[in-house]
């Protein structure tokens, strides 16, 4: 594990640092909770200010020091101090003492922990605070006593005061990626961010006492942590510090709250006495909270609760638990949520013994994709004789957790007879389900066809029909999967869930030919009724969001991909271990990434997406094409065929339907790897497979691939009447009539404008794709247009030199083909040499610098002048940051 890194505080940061060395030079103190960060964002602050400018002294009070006059500065003042001087005196003179140090420098004093000052210590610093050429900066403690002399300071507006609040999610992200050198998974980082309440040293602590367990695990370079908690000395010691010494009454009170959080105030003071909740309040160990209408008690901190849980006997654990389900009984559930937590509690107590209400508390821990809970729900049901609707329900969870052999297992044991049509409907489904994607049995729709004919209810073989059609979809039997989902939309008696589950394989199919705005319209039906099917068939969602998912990256909306992966969904999924469903949100947000130009988080997305569906073959190959897709836009030709070859290991044959995008991906990675012409045959045989798919939504994208790899006048498909065949541009301008959307008519204007177009036309389309987001496309655009301008009107270059310089700083790294065909190649001597002109040094000082003649450095700069086709320095700049990979080294 590294060093503890300084991450995120970037505000706090600059605001510190501008009280120092703004005008006023006002100084600021930062309080906060212990571990909060305050120290370390104090010695950042200090650190980072020039010692030719200010006299800095660092001041650490300690307790040690708080019982000796001047002691909180024995590290700045002389050990001598004169004698017979009254206090006033001596504050005077140890005040001409900083001044004489200072050498006419501006004088900073940095005190940490300013609540543990000795008087006469804070006394100074209030009146250095006060001189003309002073500042004064620190950290307190919350809930300690503070010296007046120093509360005086902001009091009397000589400082300014912040809290210092907890670190926000994507800072704690960042810091876990710190400490463990590497990228933690979303999932992972959010439960440990919330965990630690945002407080570094708790968060440091939780990481060491995972790291000494198997409880976080690297994969694909990706951090996951397992969720299980190891409560190691140092991490028990400082809870065991904030706790304290507990009365019975007041721990009761604590333990309760930490077994039922959240826990409505009106029940604690039920059981509890009133006199040991306030108590608890007081001493910082509860909170109370409104929401809504209810006035809720949680514990201050999450981890106080994993401590009282851990230390609480077993039996008086059991017994905490069923008194709380009493309680909540007592009362009435009167909300959703209490039928979960009652059954909860009597599983934990040990006192449950209604299989419905075991089962009805499954169906809702699935419903909001709490994977684990739902399984420990399901089971319980089915032991304490939930039957046949417990065998389902868990059958249908252990395939989403993973464990279809077990699925097919509890499956077996409840097989109903042909004399039950709606359960041996509800039976084949979910058998098919786990027996096609999660055991890859292909015959499975075909033995699940042949028993639908043994149904009479026509809800019941609705039921059948529409999972036989979604899997037909898959296998990329389209034509039939068509036909059988509008039958089930033509069946008055087909139930919601069979009727948008069949919508959804309709809504996917109109995406991939090009039918944006019905399946838009579709996808927006299945969304309305939600509420309707969520409860009978949950997994819906990820046929929703296949659908949604592939017309938005078909129509090239980010927008709406950010939308999706910032819903409700994507919380509860993240939440809830729901992998499919995070697994495939990551996918389309490493997709929107890439085409943004964002390569490091496109790459670090797709391998988190890698590592969360390793155990799952579903969208296993999806995820490894996406990274291939990332690795190949930073140029990185052996990570992408790794995963390339990753991909083709785990793509699923059931999941035929994703062709497109492993194909696809394919051509890029040939690209990447220098075979263009490799490259070209991919994608141009793909082009023909999709047309007689009619897959006509992804045609237009892999010809736009075509033309990115100066392939626009190549000719593609079949050959015409008069012997001739089409040209991937005239292809494209055909299809952008057919394919909805504002992308498809912008991606033939890029095919007719790189076949025969002005630089103004590719300028023109650049712009377009920008303002799309799509700034891959349009540095491309861009890059094709500078090249040509080079060649044609030297003179005209600068413009686009400087709107390519714009679009590139907008992205990470990109190298892709079309970038490299028309940049510059400069040598190692030629880039240091060309550097050091764009930043103003002087030929001799460059020569001086590389130890070359002046005469030799202005020969370099002519060669590289002609190269970039500039004629001055000034122009130096845009020029070299207008070369993708104008970092050094590989930039051609």
């Amino acid at each position: 594990m590294s060093r503890w890194k300084f991450v995120g505080r970037t505000d706090e940061l600059n605001r510190l640092l501008s009280a120092v060395t703004g005008t006023e030079g006002r100084g600021l103190f930062f309080s906060g909770n212990a571990g909060i960060g305050k120290s370390r964002l104090l010695r950042e602050g200090v650190s980072a200010l020039p010692t030719d400018r200010y006299a800095i002294w660092s001041i650490a009070a300690s307790a040690t020091t708080a019982a000796l006059p001047f002691g909180g500065l024995v590290q700045v003042l002389p050990a001598e101090q004169p004698q017979g001087l009254s206090p006033a005196g001596i504050l005077r003179w140890a005040l001409d003492v900083l001044q004489q140090q200072a050498v006419g420098r501006r004088i900073v004093l940095a005190i940490d922990d300013a609540h543990l000052l000795d008087p006469p210590s804070a006394a100074l610093v209030h009146l250095v605070a006060r001189a003309d050429n002073a500042t004064v900066i620190g950290t307190f403690r919350n809930g300690e006593q503070i010296p007046l002399p120093i509360r005086a300071l902001w009091t009397d507006d000589l400082v300014d005061h912040a809290e210092l609040s907890p670190m926000a999610p994507a800072e704690t992200a960042g810091l876990l990626a710190a400490i463990l050198d590497g990228p933690v998974d979303a999932g992972s980082a959010d439960r440990l961010g919330r965990l630690s309440a945002g407080n570094p040293l708790l968060l440091r602590e939780l990481v060491h006492a995972a790291s000494g367990s198997e409880e976080l695990t690297r994969r694909y370079g990706i951090w996951k942590w397992t969720g299980r908690l190891e409560l190691a000395p140092n991490l028990t010691d400082l809870i065991d510090t904030r706790i304290g010494q507990l009365t019975p009454g007041v721990r009761s009170v604590v333990e309760l709250v930490a077994f039922g959080e959240p826990l409505g105030l009106h029940l604690l003071n039920q059981a509890m006495d009133r006199a040991d909740v306030e108590t608890a309040e007081e001493r910082g160990l509860i909170s109370v909270i409104q929401h809504d209408r209810r006035t809720n008690v949680r514990l201050a901190h999450p981890l106080y609760g994993e401590v009282m849980r851990r230390r609480c006997p077993v039996s008086r654990t059991r017994r905490l638990q069923a008194q709380l389900a009493e309680l909540l009984e007592s009362v009435g559930k009167r909300r959703r949520d209490d039928l979960l937590r009652v059954a909860v509690w009597r599983l934990d107590s040990g006192t449950a013994q209604d299989a419905a209400l075991l089962l009805d508390a499954a169906v809702q821990a699935f419903s909001r994709y709490d994977v684990p809970l739902a399984t420990r729900l399901a089971r319980a049901a089915l032991d304490a004789g939930g039957g046949f609707d417990a065998a389902e329900l868990l059958a249908t969870i252990l395939m989403f957790a993973d464990r279809p052999e077990e699925a097919i297992e509890v499956l077996d044991a409840v097989s109903p007879g042909s004399g039950d049509g709606q359960r041996l409907s509800r039976w084949l489904t979910v058998r098919g389900m786990v027996t096609y994607w999660g055991l890859s049995q292909e015959s499975t729709v075909e033995e699940i066809a042949a028993r639908a004919t043994d149904l009479t209810d026509s809800a019941d073989q609705a039921r059948v029909r529409a999972f036989e059609a979604i899997m037909r979809l898959h296998r990329l039997d389209t034509p039939t999967a068509l036909r059988l989902s509008q039958g089930v939309l033509d069946r008055p008696a087909a139930s919601i869930a069979a009727r948008e589950l069949a919508r959804c394989t309709i809504a996917y199919l109109q995406a991939a030919q090009g039918q944006l705005r019905r399946s838009d319209t579709a996808i927006a039906q299945v969304h309305s009724e939600a509420a309707r099917w969520r409860a009978d068939m949950p997994y819906l969602q990820l046929a929703l969001e296949l659908a949604r998912g592939t017309r938005l990256t078909l129509a090239g909306d980010l927008a709406g991909i950010d939308a999706i992966v910032a819903d409700e969904f994507a919380d509860l999924a993240g939440a809830g271990d729901f992998r499919l469903g995070t697994g495939y949100l990551a996918i389309l947000q490493a997709y929107a990434a890439r085409l943004r130009g964002q390569s490091d988080a496109a790459l670090r997305t797709s391998l988190g997406a890698c590592a969360v569906l390793a155990t799952s073959r579903v969208y296993a190959g999806l995820a490894q094409a996406e990274r291939a897709q990332a690795a190949a836009l930073r140029g990185d030709a052996a990570q992408a065929a790794e995963a390339m070859a990753e991909a083709d290991r785990t793509q699923a044959p059931g999941m035929a339907v994703l062709y497109p995008w492993l194909e696809q991906a394919r051509g890029a990675v040939l690209a990447a790897a220098g075979d263009l012409p490799g490259a070209v045959k991919q994608l141009t045989e793909l082009v023909d497979r999709l047309r007689a798919d009619g897959f006509a939504g992804h045609e237009v994208h892999v010809l736009h691939d075509l033309v990115r790899l100066d392939q626009a006048s190549a000719p593609v498909g079949p050959t015409c009447s008069d012997g001739s065949r089409r040209t991937v541009a005239q292809r494209l301008a055909e299809l952008s009539e057919r394919v909805d959307g504002d992308l498809p008519p912008l991606l033939a204007r890029h095919a007719r404008a790189a076949m025969a177009g002005t630089p103004a036309d590719l300028l023109a389309v650049a712009d377009d794709f920008s303002e799309l987001e799509l700034h891959v496309f349009a540095a491309e655009a861009t890059a094709t247009a500078l090249h040509r301008l080079r060649r044609e009107r030297p003179a005209a270059a600068a413009e686009a030199r400087e709107r390519l310089a714009t679009l590139l700083a907008r992205c990470d790294v990109i190298r892709t083909p079309a970038l490299r065909a028309g940049a510059p190649v400069l040598t190692e001597r030629e880039w240091q040499v060309a550097r050091l002109a764009a930043d103003g040094a002087t030929s001799r000082a460059i020569a001086e610098r590389l130890y070359l003649s002046a005469r030799t450095v202005e020969n370099h700069l002519q060669r590289i002048y002609a190269k970039l086709g500039v004629t001055n320095r000034a122009d130096l700049g845009a020029a070299l940051r207008a070369i993708p990979g104008h970092e050094g080294g590989d930039a051609g």
